[in-house]
């Protein structure tokens, strides 16, 4: 199995509710988002997939998408008023735990084609989380 990895580096802000500590505010995250994606053969030009393609594909949706937003659970009473303001917010359906955002990204990685076995989402340079199927 061959594989390659794209690092992707955006900011957010989010808050989690139902938490008992400090992340139940909002706060922000300087995210580093690792996409993997794994091949059991390489292509026409010896590549398990060349890191401009899943740049065009993921970068450029998270750069548009996410970068420098706020991402709040839909049910979340922010929501509104902060829209109200002209803020960016985008919302999930679930809260917007580096869990939950792993699997935002893969899901769209995966919904373009791209053949991403996981998505790792960097909190903090020593905490992360992970999707995969």
């Amino acid at each position: 199995m061959y594989s390659v990895t794209k690092l992707i580096h955006f900011c957010y802000g989010h808050r989690l509710l139902e938490h008992q500590g400090k992340c139940r505010h909002l706060h922000g995250h300087n995210a580093v988002a690792e996409i993997l994606i794994e091949r059991p053969k390489l292509d026409a030009r010896g590549m398990a997939m060349d890191f401009d393609d899943i740049k065009a594909v993921v970068s450029l949706w998270i750069d548009s998408e996410l970068d420098h937003k706020t991402i709040l659970c839909a049910k979340d009473p922010l929501v509104k008023p902060l829209k109200d303001k002209g803020e960016p917010i985008v919302t999930i359906p679930t809260n917007p735990t580096a869990e939950a955002l792993a699997k935002h990204i893969f899901d769209y990685a995966r919904g373009r084609g791209l053949p991403v076995s996981s998505v790792r989402l960097w909190e903090t340079p020593n905490n992360c989380a992970c999707y995969k199927e």
